[in-house]
């Protein structure tokens, strides 16, 4: 990565450990792409480098795959750019780097659930990075915390915005001054990589509490509707004429909860949900077995050449089935609040179209909301959600193809 220069804000990351100032950790956090976590990581290194030799210090994220996609693929080349040596061991997870006559250790850690505490359990570090720190239990930033006894040893965080309820917020941010942390919020202006066209991009892939977070960079309640622009008059259109360029099925499996299947059909690069099947076993009064869902599928794509049958991961034993019948089956990515975020991107550029028969589809779209869990995150409420799970699904698998990776940015990385 090639640096032209930094911006104000870049440059107080790179240089608050160099001015005598008596911070025991520093904060930033705003909106996505505003250029805080490589300019974090590399002030990270520099000042470990700087300070310590032979200690020992944690790299974390909410999984080791994240934290090597979004930081040390880019991060790495930069250093070793800058003089520094860097040997990853995969298979330890752990990273060597050495700089001049010195050289310390960085492991790295996944927070991905309250049981990760116990991973970092018995380290003694001089220093640790959270990528996303927001997106971690709060047990596994307290545990990552407390093994910081090293002398001088500092605490690094960066994360995009949750709600106002979320314990980081409140334990961290609200609470800098107290700490003694330094805390920087950052815009995407503050990233002087990004054109003015990159950024009315990104501005415009975001609505309703993702836009006020991961544009505005701001920690706002998610309530009321999910897509919450969507309206039947604007974005609801009639099954088109002519023919289909290719067919795909997306599929939500329930058996004591509703199953739900869309059929999408391929027409001038957009993607049409032209029929559907919904199915209740609590207003029916039984449920369907596997082989009967088979056959229900079957009907829905009424002879057409079926491309693809993207299915809820969850569902083994349908996707044996399905398989077994000679459909070809991909298991969804299931990241609900990444498949959020391209699904109303798409939606909104037209990519994807709700057509009007889809009337179970477009009754859940007016029912979908949000509701707030424990530790202050927002999810959406288990209810009306079947063919909105499914049309998640479909539009994770097209993302690429639509050119929506950006706008799946690893706010939930």
């Amino acid at each position: 990565m090639k640096f032209k220069r930094f911006s104000p804000k870049q440059k107080r990351v790179l240089t608050w450990w160099l001015r005598g100032e008596e911070y025991e950790a520093v904060i930033c956090d705003g909106a996505v792409r505003s250029g805080k976590t490589v300019c974090m990581g590399i002030s990270f290194f520099c000042w470990a480098m700087a300070r310590f030799d032979g200690q020992q210090f944690a790299l974390c994220a909410k999984t080791i795959g994240a934290l090597r996609r979004n930081l040390l693929h880019e991060l790495l080349p930069t250093l070793s750019s800058l003089g520094f040596s860097c040997a990853e061991q995969r298979a330890k997870n752990t990273l060597t780097v050495r700089y001049g006559a010195r050289e310390n250790t960085f492991y790295l850690f996944g927070g991905r659930d309250e049981s990760s505490a116990a991973l970092i359990q018995g380290c003694t570090l001089a220093g640790v990075l959270f990528d996303e720190a927001a997106l971690m239990p709060r047990s596994f930033v307290e545990q990552a915390c407390a093994r910081c006894s090293v002398s001088g040893s500092r605490l690094w965080f960066n994360c995009n915005p949750e709600g106002p309820e979320h314990w980081f917020y409140k334990e961290w941010i609200l609470r800098a001054k107290e700490r003694r942390a330094l805390y920087l919020r950052f815009t995407m202006e503050d990233n002087p990589a990004l054109s003015e066209r990159i950024r009315a991009r990104y501005a415009s892939a975001y609505s309703g509490a993702f836009y006020r977070r991961f544009i505005l960079g701001e920690w706002s309640a998610a309530q009321g509707l999910i897509y919450d622009f969507f309206d039947e008059e604007s974005y609801v259109k009639p099954v088109p004429e002519g023919d289909f360029e290719e067919y795909r099925i997306s599929v939500d499996y329930g058996t004591s909860n509703p199953a739900s299947f869309g059929l999408w059909a391929r027409q001038g690069g957009v993607w049409y949900r032209t029929a559907e099947y919904y199915y209740d076993s609590h207003l029916h009064g039984r449920q369907k077995t596997d082989a009967e869902y088979v056959d229900d599928l079957k009907a829905l794509a009424a002879g057409r050449k079926i491309a693809q049958v993207v299915v809820d991961p969850s569902a083994a034993s349908f996707i044996q089935a399905l398989r077994q019948e000679g459909f070809a089956v991909k298991r969804a990515q299931n990241n609900v609040e990444d498949g959020i975020r391209v699904t109303a991107d798409l939606l909104k550029r037209g990519r994807i179209v709700i057509c009007s028969p889809c009337r179970d589809c477009l009754r859940e779209m007016q029912l979908y909301c949000w509701e707030q869990r424990d530790g202050g995150h927002d999810a959406p409420r288990k209810e009306n959600d079947h063919a909105m799970d499914e049309m998640r699904y479909f539009a994770m698998s097209i993302a690429k193809s639509c050119g929506e990776s950006f706008a799946a940015v690893s706010v939930r990385r």
